[in-house]
């Protein structure tokens, strides 16, 4: 049986492919450029905090601790190839002002926002973005408080599924929270979908 196929289309098919991986490659290079004016985009930061600790929770490209915080964030290893488009910067915030002001300045400067919950993300939506961005993780706002005669309970969006549990059960043995089986599930991610 004869190929519909002329003995030309593999020779264009791989030319077209290639043509693709490169412009998708330099695509990926290009976001990764950092921002004109990052010191800008800290003072920024510093300005807008209540807390005065706001320093010690930002790592920019250049900072020795900036890829293992984002690298701890990472549960799917594909997005962290050289070529993945990475943050300009990665803000952990100790307190709901800095995650104002981290909204503020990220707006202000032109960035994208990506935020991070504490759990697993194996689609990569929170630490992949292809157009500059800031990284928001919020593993540091984790507090849980159970109020067992009420039944209720207050949850930061860093807490995982698993810390929520456990608290729950620590104060209560007869009820629980309707969130599923995977513990490494951010309640900020699990509740906002």
């Amino acid at each position: 049986m004869k190929s519909p196929f002329s003995p030309t289309f593999p020779f264009v098919f791989a030319l077209l492919l290639s043509y693709h991986i490169r412009v998708t490659s330099a695509d990926f290079h290009a976001t990764s450029a950092p921002v004109a004016d990052l010191e800008s985009l800290i003072q920024c930061l510093s300005m807008h905090s209540d807390n005065s600790s706001i320093s010690k929770v930002i790592y920019t490209q250049i900072n020795s601790s900036y890829s293992s915080v984002l690298n701890f964030s990472i549960q799917n290893l594909r997005f962290s190839t050289p070529n993945t488009p990475k943050p300009q910067v990665i803000i952990t915030p100790l307190d709901v002002s800095q995650v104002q002001a981290a909204i503020k300045c990220s707006k202000k400067h032109g960035l994208q926002i990506r935020v991070w919950s504490g759990g697993h993300d194996f689609e990569g939506l929170s630490y992949v973005s292809h157009v500059p961005f800031v990284f928001i993780g919020l593993l540091n706002l984790s507090e849980i408080s159970v109020d067992a005669a009420q039944q209720t309970a207050w949850v930061q969006a860093g807490a995982t599924l698993g810390q929520l549990y456990y608290r729950i059960a620590e104060k209560i043995k007869n009820l629980g929270f309707p969130g599923g089986l995977c513990p490494t599930d951010g309640v900020g991610g699990h509740i906002s979908g």
